[in-house]
């Protein structure tokens, strides 16, 4: 092989390691927050790989959910769903774009899906806080006091949630176990005005039996 020849492998391996050191990272810009620049990149991968990448489409989503576009992120994440049916990441962002689009019904059955396939996934804790607060709309508290329990069993230092909990507790005639999880909730974040809130209703609720 000769000198010239060798030149050129390796001119041309060179510089194969710089296009791809310079390539667009579209889950590095979710990452980062650049969710705008996130959608572009994975329109353009989409296109370059005749939207058999089901990658791109799951950072797609992700990015235009962030971005309040949740029609075009639906439409993606069917158009996703249909290529990889049992991809649990777009079960999670469909439930999580119904619900936001107040289709909670539908929402509910792309989460049980999500929890049936995946009972340890990535997302599961925050499947199971989307269950209960679905639940809370359709007034099913006992139902959402579990689904927001078994979401504070994975992060349990999440103080909005537990003050979620706490009022389904509190409307489903829970009160003094309403009354600890609200507490609960202040420890976590003393300037949680909802469940400060929450906890003086509670013990106005109960001071007659006291």
């Amino acid at each position: 092989m000769t000198r010239l020849v060798l030149a050129a492998i390796f001119v041309f391996f060179f510089i194969a390691g710089l296009r791809a050191q310079t390539k667009p990272d579209a889950l590095a810009e979710y990452r980062a927050g650049n969710y705008n620049s996130a959608v572009n990149i994975c329109r353009s991968e989409i296109e370059d790989g005749n939207g058999q990448n089901v990658d791109s489409y799951v950072v797609l989503c992700w990015s235009l959910a962030k971005l309040g576009r949740f029609n075009e992120a639906n439409s993606f994440a069917a158009a996703a769903l249909a290529l990889s049916p049992y991809d649990v990441r777009l079960l999670e962002i469909m439930g999580e774009i119904a619900y936001n689009q107040g289709r909670n019904n539908e929402a509910l059955k792309y989460f049980q899906e999500y929890i049936y396939l995946a009972p340890e996934g990535q997302r599961i804790d925050v499947v199971y806080y989307y269950v209960g607060e679905i639940y809370i709309r359709q007034g099913r508290f006992r139902h959402a006091d579990i689904a927001l329990s078994t979401a504070l069993h994975y992060v349990p230092g999440n103080a909005v949630w537990q003050a979620r909990l706490a009022y389904a507790r509190e409307n489903s005639g829970e009160l003094r176990e309403a009354a600890v999880a609200y507490e609960k909730a202040l420890t976590l974040d003393p300037q949680l005005t909802d469940a400060r809130r929450g906890l003086d209703r509670v013990y106005a609720a109960l001071a007659p039996r006291r």
